[in-house]
């Protein structure tokens, strides 16, 4: 889907842990309403990217540009400000906190936009029948759908989902996935890290494969072939 500007445009990224390099050189882009998937192996330096969009890993600021402005040496609050918003490995809610207050903290930045708790709970309808529940006293999917939820209510222009099937039941996933088209839209745009490589390629336009930080593969996600994919994932 050719565009203008990409809303995301990330050029040469290199990112470190200390001494440890743990991307090369990495160069992608993300289009206005565009769902990109990012594969790879553990430790193919997937997370590390997106931490290094969301700003939990400074980098030259010229590096990462989000709506053209350059991010990559912003804070994460200061990224999160202009329209990124993460859904974490692991989901990370509040324990004290019940759904509902969850819910609210990711509004907190105030940034104008369709999502509300109305809209949330419209989504996601579990949340309104357990919305005074303590978050982390949910089943692990519904929990997921407040992560997700948590990160809509900041209402961002690129939503980035790491690993949001991890250890959840394919029933589970299977309607996490389903609400995703009613997620991406309005020119919104979403980044899935993802292990399950044929649900990558069902849900996105474009996918990059990374291979011990750098990209081992970049295509239209209904061309690659598996021949393709195997060889980026494992360096053949």
């Amino acid at each position: 889907m050719p565009m203008s500007e990409p809303i995301l445009a990330i050029s040469g990224l290199d990112a470190h842990y200390g001494d440890f390099q743990a991307l090369f050189g990495v160069s992608l882009t993300v289009e206005p309403g565009e769902v990109l998937a990012i594969i790879g192996a553990n430790g193919a330096g997937k997370s590390t990217l997106m931490r290094s969009i969301c700003g939990l890993i400074r980098n030259a600021p010229g590096a990462i540009r989000f709506r053209g402005e350059a991010i990559g040496g912003l804070r994460a609050d200061q990224v999160a400000a202009r329209g990124i918003a993460l859904v974490p490995e692991g989901r990370l809610l509040f324990a004290s906190l019940s759904v509902e207050e969850n819910l609210i903290i990711g509004g907190q930045m105030g940034r104008p936009g369709p999502w509300s708790l109305a809209r949330i709970y419209e989504l996601f309808p579990i949340l309104r029948e357990r919305r005074r529940v303590p978050a982390t006293e949910l089943s692990g999917g519904q929990q997921q759908m407040v992560a997700i939820g948590r990160a809509l209510m900041a209402n961002p222009g690129l939503l980035l989902l790491d690993e949001i099937s991890l250890g959840l039941a394919p029933v589970v996933i299977k309607a996490i996935y389903e609400a995703l088209p009613g997620i991406v839209g309005g020119g919104m745009a979403a980044v899935i890290v993802e292990q399950d490589i044929a649900r990558a390629l069902s849900v996105s336009a474009r996918v990059y494969c990374l291979q011990e930080g750098h990209v081992a593969l970049a295509g239209n996600s209904g061309d690659v072939t598996r021949e393709a994919i195997a060889a980026a994932y494992f360096g053949m």
